[in-house]
């Protein structure tokens, strides 16, 4: 392997030489970014996770389990009571991960110079 000064890209050609790599770092990066949303959402409507915990009918122990990044058993119904009690939405997506295909590049519209009157 060349020598690189540039970390991301060494961490780049790890993932893609490593399959089983690349997918266990997409599932703790999945599982970090639920809690951090969830801790996010939580500080900006003020509560503390006791008060959430009452809001969604269950115990304080359940939103720091959720809001650990460690935490893999998240489910969509819980979510979505967390959420209703901050007065929020949740949204799940579904999208490919490869880029949309490049769109053909619109012609230009050439324009004959008008011919004078004189």
């Amino acid at each position: 392997m060349a020598t690189t000064r540039n970390f991301a890209d060494v961490i780049r050609a790890q993932l893609a030489a490593d399959p089983e790599l690349a997918k266990g770092v997409e599932v703790e990066s999945f599982n970090s970014n639920v809690a951090q949303q969830v801790y996010d959402a939580r500080i900006a409507a003020g509560l503390t996770q006791a008060q959430l915990a009452q809001r969604c009918g269950t115990q304080q122990s359940v939103i720091s389990r959720i809001e650990d990044a460690d935490y893999y058993g998240h489910s969509l119904s819980l979510l979505k009571r967390i959420a209703e009690a901050m007065d929020c939405k949740l949204r799940v997506e579904f999208f490919n991960e490869s880029p949309p295909p490049k769109a053909k590049p619109k012609r230009k519209l050439v324009r004959k110079p008008a011919k004078s009157r004189a």
